[in-house]
């Protein structure tokens, strides 16, 4: 068996997230198919670096498998990007060694959320970022950021339905800067890992901040509350992008 490494771009709008479900179009339902179609097998199992939910897109989602065809790596590329639809693109293709593992070898991960901002959505965006409508100060979030980066519990930035007991996790990068062009706001969040719409809680947090309906350092008290209700909201999943995922030899030095 061949153990492939594949990097894939992806548009979540008509997916109903990464992972398999029954019955449904998924990132990796669509793969499998594909391969076991190509290796001319009944199945071929692959791994991602982590779910994404409906809607959410990717600009780097990791995934390995193995397959009993054995081919160059440029090959393998060609291959799967022919059998692809126009929502997934395969970037990149290598073989891997074989203890590489998508998920657990992965040590951090980088996350984009794309604002709309404008008093109206605009038709040509509304699948591709969220929508904030009121008035809100990028440098007032970019200081309110600043307290989610190091070593935190993450708790009451957790949507029920996760599965993972311990919410500790570390943040080495989060910021927020103005695209004026696009008139956006453009966050990324860069961490050893990130719980169910983690990233999307946050920037809901992070924009109540901005438009002055929370303090500054508010994010400091809905922290150590350890509470779900106290951050409250949920930014859209059209907004979210899987920009980047780290392994080690490729991470980006991290440091708190």
């Amino acid at each position: 068996m061949a153990h492939y490494r594949i990097t894939v771009k992806y548009d979540g709008t008509k997916f109903a997230g990464y992972q398999v479900q029954p019955h449904q179009r998924t990132v990796q339902g669509v793969i499998q198919r594909a391969l076991a179609k190509m290796a001319k097998v009944p199945y071929i199992h692959v791994d991602g670096s982590g779910r994404t939910d409906s809607g959410v897109h990717a600009l780097g989602q990791v995934i390995t498998f193995d397959t009993p065809i054995d081919i160059p790596d440029r090959n393998m590329l060609a291959a799967l990007n022919s059998m692809m639809p126009l929502d997934i693109l395969v970037l990149e293709c290598a073989h891997a060694p074989d203890d590489f593992h998508a998920r657990y070898s992965a040590v951090g991960k980088r996350y984009m959320y794309r604002v709309a901002l404008g008093k109206y959505t605009d038709p040509l965006k509304r699948l591709y970022t969220g929508h904030y409508p009121y008035k809100v100060d990028a440098q007032r979030i970019q200081t309110a950021l600043r307290d989610l980066v190091g070593t935190h519990d993450f708790t009451s930035f957790a949507a029920s339905g996760g599965q993972i007991e311990d919410k500790v996790r570390t943040i080495y990068e989060a910021t927020c800067t103005e695209d004026t062009l696009n008139n956006e706001l453009r966050f990324e969040f860069y961490g050893n890992g990130f719980l169910y719409n983690m990233v999307r809680i946050m920037v809901a947090t992070a924009l109540e901040i901005g438009n002055g309906r929370r303090d500054l350092h508010d994010f400091e008290r809905v922290l150590a509350a350890k509470d779900r209700q106290q951050a409250r909201g949920t930014a859209p999943a059209s907004g979210l992008y899987l920009q980047q995922v780290y392994y080690p030899g490729n991470n980006a030095g991290a440091t708190i």
